[in-house]
């Protein structure tokens, strides 16, 4: 929980910032770019859940932890005529798992924070994202349990769509790497790499 914790504080540390921004209006600020004339306006900070499901696998053995994941976002855009560009951390419970032979590995959690430049087609966002990001690892044998907290990278594509001014709709491609680690049940080094398909909502303030 101690680990949770502290990725939490860090995913909200690092856009604390764009928190303080949350209740300000949607309008002309210091710090808030509005669209050109006729346009769908991205600016602002935004906050929102998602939910999907992710393919992985541990490096260096055969195991393939798949399953379901959600969590939430939080993050502030910048636009400039059609581009716009800004930060965005999320944290996720994953329940990503996979036995094989008397080992069991899964990735119980894990957050990013990423930075995403896009190109505005009106109401539809298509943009990039590439950061950090950390998750633990479990590696159990028998009766033994092992984990270990990994950093690392992740990065994707994805398409958000503004169907309201203050709400928008995406669907997100994220692939991440966990650099590997010494486990003792294995005795090698182990990691973990995932590709995710996320949708989720999003509220702009």
């Amino acid at each position: 929980m101690k680990k949770m914790a502290f990725a939490a504080a860090l995913v909200a540390g690092s856009l604390a910032g764009a928190a303080l921004a949350a209740d300000l209006p949607r309008g002309p600020a210091p710090y808030y770019n509005p669209a050109p004339s006729g346009l769908y306006n991205w600016g602002g900070v935004y906050a929102g859940l998602n939910l999907g499901y992710g393919w992985g696998n541990v490096t260096n053995t055969a195991g393939e932890p798949n399953g379901f994941l959600g969590g939430g976002q939080v993050g502030m855009n910048w636009q400039s005529g059609q581009f716009v560009y800004g930060v965005e951390g999320d944290l996720q419970a994953n329940g990503a798992s996979d036995t094989f032979a008397p080992y069991k590995f899964s990735n119980p959690w894990f957050g990013t924070v990423r930075g995403r430049f896009g190109y505005a087609f009106n109401n539809i966002l298509v943009y990039g994202t590439l950061g950090l990001a950390v998750g633990d690892l479990k590696g159990e044998l028998g009766g033994a349990a092992e984990t270990h907290t990994m950093a690392g990278w992740a990065g994707g594509l994805g398409t958000e769509v503004g169907l309201t001014p203050n709400w928008s709709a995406k669907v997100e491609y994220l692939y991440m790497d966990l650099a590997d680690r010494g486990f003792a049940i294995t005795g090698m080094d182990n990691g973990y790499r995932s590709n995710m398909l996320r949708f989720g909502f999003n509220y702009h303030f």
